[in-house]
């Protein structure tokens, strides 16, 4: 069960990279993006193959970010998931949320190992993000 403190530790991070998101309005990396940024977080979105999604830049990868993200959220792969939390793990990054589907056990054990607070296996922080913040 994910407890409170955990939820409001990733809802009150200073900002959030969305890596994943998509264009296409239906797709969860969208969805996903949009939704938190609604609610009034600081988010940006990442993926190597856009450069803007409803007017915002969209970034290439966490180095092209213009400053680091106090979490991150993965929407995409699980084989992408594992090097985007390597990376996320040693540019000092210790909140990550993995949306269902995007899991991968490996990334997981490290992210672990590396003291970090790691969400997988549901819920998706959208509908937590809806629920908790009004």
């Amino acid at each position: 069960m994910l407890s409170e403190d955990t939820i409001n530790a990733f809802l009150k991070a200073r900002s959030l990279a969305v890596f994943g998101v998509s264009r296409d309005p239906e797709k969860y990396g969208y969805k996903v993006y949009k939704t938190l940024k609604e609610k009034g977080l600081r988010v940006f979105a990442v993926n190597p193959h856009a450069t803007e999604v409803d007017g915002d830049p969209v970034y290439p990868g966490l180095q092209a970010l213009p400053e680091l993200p106090e979490a991150i959220v993965t929407v995409v792969p699980p084989d992408v998931t594992k090097a985007v939390v390597g990376q996320a793990l040693q540019a000092g990054i210790r909140k990550i949320w993995m949306q269902p589907g995007s899991e991968h056990e490996e990334a997981i054990r490290q992210a672990q190992q590396h003291g970090a607070t790691v969400v997988f296996g549901g819920p998706c922080i959208m509908v937590v993000a809806k629920t908790h913040l009004r």
